[in-house]
């Protein structure tokens, strides 16, 4: 499963030299989650109300280029490993004119209930994400 956003990178992204700042690469990583999940009928907001949430327990970019303000991006965003706790998305951000691929990385989500207890057996989220997942083979 691979969900594609695209976006542009903004003025308020930028740094004094106009380029995009690197802390707005974890930003565009959540834009691309937030799309495949929704693209597939779930956002985030319905799991919330489920009482299931979805906290960042890890997170890695690598830079290989730089971005400027107006450049064109597009996010690839897929789930790259799923266990009965855990769910995690790796993304790929590429510049739209050159298709060049300027990061990528990944976000890892432990599945916790709204009082931060972490979910294990019978979790719905869990189930919906392997049915995707086997839906996708």
């Amino acid at each position: 499963m691979q969900q594609l956003t695209r976006t542009r990178v903004r003025y308020s992204e930028t740094d004094k030299m106009g380029v995009a700042y690197h802390a707005n690469y974890f930003n565009w990583f959540e834009m691309g989650r937030s799309d495949l999940c929704r693209a597939n009928g779930k956002s985030f907001a319905l799991w919330e109300d489920e009482g299931i949430l979805l906290p960042v327990v890890e997170a890695h970019c690598r830079f290989k280029s730089s971005l400027f303000y107006e450049d064109e991006i597009i996010i690839e965003t897929t789930i790259s490993k799923l266990s009965r706790v855990s769910v995690t998305f790796s993304c790929k951000i590429f510049n739209a004119s050159s298709n060049k691929l300027v990061a990528e990385g990944y976000t890892k989500h432990a599945f916790t209930s709204k009082d931060g207890k972490l979910l294990r057996d019978g979790n719905p989220l869990e189930s919906w994400l392997n049915e995707l997942l086997s839906n996708q083979e």
